[in-house]
């Protein structure tokens, strides 16, 4: 199935300023898609796939030749905040608690003086209603940045976007997840030399062993697991028919439904703003 995806392999600085939904691909939501088409399709479909996880890189080496260099949700974070620096633009946080958001605002404000920074914590829930995603595609609307940063984890974050996006009025739109804590400091990133020899995954496990063992120890495993039978099993069919087939045709009905939606006027909580 990972041959269905068409990884960005090019320089972010090469990307074009419009209008993009981008988002990443590793391990842990690879195993999440196969069980997923919601999700699967809102990878599949972004404008940009971002190879975030070095076992992507080596899958994909190892499965079609392809030689492709790892580009993690916090190297388009920094590339994004430079490039609407230099431009003295807008940004949008979305998601995350409150007090990590304060945090993100606070340290952005040194960074990157010249950015107009906004940030909503939306509900934390499983499943928006269909009135709370509108509050917040009209507070991001508001302020047409230009850049979007969604930060719900995936695959929430990831639907959400692909969902709405038609709605949204905003340049990039990137799904980055663990940044928002990254940036705020409530976690720790791996040093540099462990991020170069592709051994963040365990700096993470042994940081936050009761969160991730799971995913690293058995979600690593079984995507070891997916990537020998994709190397030695001869396809199946669900592995040749294009997502836009029949099958995916209530996701059509879905998104369609979303976009179309009209709801009563909500009240709109105030966005944060530095």
């Amino acid at each position: 199935m990972l041959r269905q995806f068409e990884l960005f392999d090019g320089m972010l600085e090469d990307l074009s300023p419009g209008k993009q939904l981008i988002t990443t691909l590793n391990a842990h939501s690879f195993n999440i898609l196969q069980q997923d088409l919601v999700f699967r399709r809102a990878l599949k479909y972004s404008d940009k796939l971002l190879p975030d996880g070095i076992s992507v890189v080596w899958a994909k080496r190892w499965l079609q030749g392809k030689k492709i260099k790892k580009i993690a949700g916090d190297d388009l974070f920094r590339y994004e905040m430079q490039r609407v620096q230099e431009k003295g633009g807008k940004c949008f946080f979305l998601g995350s608690s409150a007090m990590t958001l304060s945090l993100i605002r606070e340290r952005a404000q040194r960074e990157y003086p010249r950015v107009q920074v906004y940030s909503y914590s939306p509900p934390y829930k499983e499943e928006f209603t269909k009135e709370e995603s509108q509050v917040m595609i009209d507070l991001v609307n508001e302020v047409e940045p230009d850049v979007l940063f969604v930060g719900m984890t995936a695959p929430k974050q990831e639907k959400w976007a692909f969902l709405h996006f038609k709605q949204i009025k905003a340049g990039h739109v990137c799904c980055i997840g663990a940044v928002f804590d990254f940036y705020a400091g409530t976690v720790q990133r791996a040093p540099e030399w462990m991020i170069d020899a592709g051994f963040e995954w365990l700096y993470r496990l042994v940081r936050e062993p009761s969160r991730m063992w799971k995913r690293y120890l058995i979600g690593n495993t079984l995507f070891v697991i997916s990537m020998l039978k994709a190397k030695f099993r001869p396809p199946r069919v669900l592995d040749l028919v294009p997502l836009s087939s029949e099958t995916d045709t209530l996701l059509d009905q879905v998104s369609e439904n979303v976009q179309n939606y009209v709801p009563l006027t909500p009240k709109i909580k105030k966005v944060e703003q530095t």
